[in-house]
């Protein structure tokens, strides 16, 4: 069997999907396929998920992986989270390569965009 090296798919929980639809779509301009009412993929342009009904959410604070996006203009990202209902939980910071800040949807997930710029 030939295996990949690559992430294939990445399934994501939210305790509203409705509401994590809303805020990706208008953050990243996502589009999405339900699948029911517990579970809706989407496609980012390179990389297939989907978001599954959960009573909990991600964070680091409780072990979960980061995703992290990337964007050119970092300050404009930042804003964009909370113009779409997000909300920032570490501003920006430098890292080694670096700067980022991490943010939740309005769930409770953590996510994270940095830039090299």
């Amino acid at each position: 069997m030939s295996i990949k090296k690559h992430i294939d798919y990445i399934e994501i929980p939210s305790t509203d999907i409705a509401q994590t639809k809303a805020f990706f779509a208008r953050l990243l301009g996502w589009e999405f396929v339900d699948y029911g009412p517990d579970y809706c993929s989407f496609n980012d342009g390179r990389l297939n998920g989907g978001f599954y009904l959960a009573d909990a959410t991600m964070s680091r604070a409780s072990g979960s992986a980061l995703i992290v996006f990337y964007a050119t203009d970092l300050e404009a990202a930042r804003d964009r989270v909370g113009e779409a209902g997000g909300k920032i939980i570490e501003d920006i910071f430098s890292f080694p390569g670096g700067r980022r800040f991490h943010f939740a949807e309005p769930n409770g997930s953590e996510f994270a965009i940095w830039s090299d710029k």
